[in-house]
């Protein structure tokens, strides 16, 4: 067999004669490798020759299968898939067993989809523990002409995964680039009492709102859940003055709060004095209204009496004003008819008689019985 080979050989070299000598010996020894390792040699036998092509085959089949066999992959539910056939996008798949011409010719990537990640601007976190600010990412220039130092967090996910793969080289810097953008900016339009105190919330908000559309131009894939402002303070340098401007705009407020308190208390008061002195005005004027009117009337009725009869009428007045003016003063009574003219202690007797009557009256009330009323006994006194 190696005499037949031996001169095929130099034959084709006879006719082709631009192939090297070489060659041959090349192939002659890959060949007697080949029949010794499947078991067969120069000098085997043709039976052992056709079981080593046999087992060959088989061998190739296994490994096919195997090859095979490895193109098998499984998605989870919160992971995409995104294969690649020579390292172009070919398709994306979803949750559950999926299978891919094996590498490499196609290839696969999973990308968690719904896990939460987050990125600091100002600060770093190590393993959930503080690990100081980053003054470059942090302080920044308000409208005002003020420093302040702002702290971000934001969570974001994975919207889509082969923008995530394939459109920026580095998606997780060039967010937080966005983000260092985006806050510088909008605390430029702002003051700093507005930023440091009322407007967190609306700083984050604006945040979130603007980075997401240069996310969405820059075709990143990703999706910022929350933005939240950890932190936002004036300078180390500053901070002292400006906790004193904190303090005092607290007291401020403070006070003013005070006097709104005080204000809500002694004003109704007010009113309902007002009210009550408007009622009793209205009611006074009422009482001498009708007063006036009554005597009025009264006056129309006398002079109708009086010029009916003149006489009569001008003595029922005499008397009831005589009765009128006698029944509140102290009365000394002396007898005209007596000759003697002598002096009367008028003062003495009035006061000796203001004594007696107070002390009548005393003894009056000692001697009220103990179910009559004190006041209705000296009113019956009197009327005797």
């Amino acid at each position: 067999m190696s005499k037949k080979q031996n001169g095929a050989s130099m034959a084709w070299n006879d006719d082709n004669n631009q192939t090297p000598p070489e060659l041959d010996e090349v192939i002659k020894d890959f060949k007697n490798k080949f029949n010794s390792t499947f078991g067969g040699g120069s000098s085997g036998n043709s039976s052992a020759s056709k079981a080593a092509k046999g087992s060959f085959k088989y061998i190739f089949i296994l490994a096919f299968i195997v090859w095979m066999a490895t193109g098998i992959y499984i998605i989870d539910p919160a992971e995409r898939g995104v294969v690649l056939r020579f390292g172009a996008f070919q398709t994306s798949t979803t949750q559950g067993p999926h299978w891919h011409i094996p590498y490499p010719v196609e290839s696969v990537y999973k990308v968690n989809v719904e896990q939460v990640r987050s990125a600091e601007i100002g600060f770093r976190n190590v393993q959930n523990s503080y690990s100081g600010g980053v003054s470059s990412e942090s302080l920044m220039l308000t409208r005002d002409e003020n420093m302040v130092d702002v702290k971000l967090a934001v969570q974001y996910k994975i919207a889509d995964a082969q923008a995530y793969l394939f459109n920026v080289y580095n998606p997780e810097m060039t967010l937080s680039h966005v983000i260092q953008s985006v806050i510088r900016q909008v605390v430029g339009d702002n003051t700093m009492d507005h930023v440091l105190t009322t407007g967190r919330d609306q700083v984050a908000q604006e945040v979130k709102t603007a980075s997401q559309s240069l996310l969405n131009d820059y075709g990143l894939g990703l999706l910022i859940t929350a933005v939240t402002m950890q932190d936002a303070q004036p300078p180390v340098q500053v901070k002292a003055s400006f906790d004193d401007v904190v303090k005092a705009r607290e007291d401020e407020q403070r006070y003013i709060n005070e006097a709104k308190a005080y204000a809500n208390d002694i004003v109704p008061k007010a009113r309902g004095a007002s009210q009550r002195l408007l009622a009793e005005a209205e009611a006074y004027k009422s009482q001498i209204v009708s007063k006036s009117e009554g005597e009025t009337y009264r006056f129309t009725q006398i002079l109708n009496e009086y010029s009916k009869a003149p006489g009569v009428t001008k003595e029922r007045l005499y008397r009831e004003t005589l009765e009128e003016v006698l029944s509140s003063t102290n009365k000394v009574i002396v007898d005209s008819s007596a000759n003697s003219l002598m002096y009367l202690p008028i003062d003495q007797l009035i006061n000796s008689s203001r004594t007696s009557r107070s002390s009548s009256t005393s003894n009056t009330f000692q001697q009220t019985p103990s179910g009559q009323d004190d006041e209705s006994v000296l009113r019956s006194r009197e009327n005797r």
